[in-house]
């Protein structure tokens, strides 16, 4: 693959997004990733070109947020996420990944709407509490965000599904994801490597983006530290939302 003037010129915007989102700004930037570089390159080289960025995205992220973590919720989400990865793999072949697609959007865009509408209605004087901890809706979401993160890339919203009504600190929140999406992508390399996707052309392409990589996560996490609850939390739902619509239009069989 040559990497010329076209190829950074998408290739670039891409990894900034997706370290952006890395950095805390939301799950809808990384989506944003894969499908840009896929204008230069076939999406399955775009998709394993992104892993090993990921993985290092993920150790800067650890390091920017070693500070904060919500132990419990990630106890509560990591073995249905690790399930759901199995899952993804062994059932990869035989379940579309525009069809995982349509459903993660819409269930999604439907949570969304209902945290507006409660939104609407603490304004007029009916504060929404907290949920509390819910160890089988933690692994139904977690599940379903280990499955979509292989199949299609998608493992953001189900995770805020279920994570964004704890409303958690944000930096808590923030370092929470961090360590959850830091472990399923390390797990992931296990099949990429089966499927022989990590060859020396696509590493090597990694590691020319890795600098840009590193700086947009300290960026996204620089932003997230100093965001207030009542900026933070409408903001990730926004993502969220718009993270749905992305899937959604992805998914349609057009």
């Amino acid at each position: 693959m040559q990497l010329d003037f076209h190829f950074f010129l998408v290739a670039i915007p891409a990894v900034i997004l997706v370290g952006l989102s890395k950095g805390g700004l939301g799950g809808a930037l990384a989506l944003m990733g894969v499908p840009l570089l896929a204008l230069a390159v076939p999406p399955v080289q775009a998709a394993a070109i992104f892993l090993p960025i990921l993985i290092v995205m993920d150790l800067v992220a650890l390091w920017a947020w070693r500070s904060y973590n919500h132990r419990e919720t990630l106890l509560l989400m990591l073995p249905g996420a690790l399930a759901g990865i199995a899952l993804g793999w062994a059932t990869s072949t035989l379940i579309s990944p525009n069809a995982m697609r349509l459903v993660v959007a819409t269930v999604t865009i439907l949570f969304v709407l209902r945290y507006f509408y409660e939104t609407f209605r603490a304004r007029r004087g009916q504060e929404i509490a907290p949920k509390p901890q819910r160890p089988a809706a933690a692994t139904l979401w977690s599940s379903l965000s280990g499955y979509a993160s292989f199949v299609a890339h998608a493992g953001g919203p189900p995770f805020q599904i279920y994570v964004l009504p704890l409303k958690l600190d944000p930096k808590t929140y923030t370092g929470m994801s961090v360590r959850f999406f830091a472990i399923m992508n390390a797990i992931k390399l296990i099949p990429y490597f089966a499927l022989g996707a990590l060859d020396s052309t696509n590493l090597t392409t990694s590691a020319t983006l890795l600098p840009v990589a590193m700086l947009a996560t300290f960026a996204g996490a620089k932003v997230v530290k100093y965001m207030k609850p009542a900026v933070f939390y409408p903001l990730m739902y926004t993502m969220a939302f718009f993270a749905a619509l992305k899937l959604l239009w992805d998914g349609l069989p057009f």
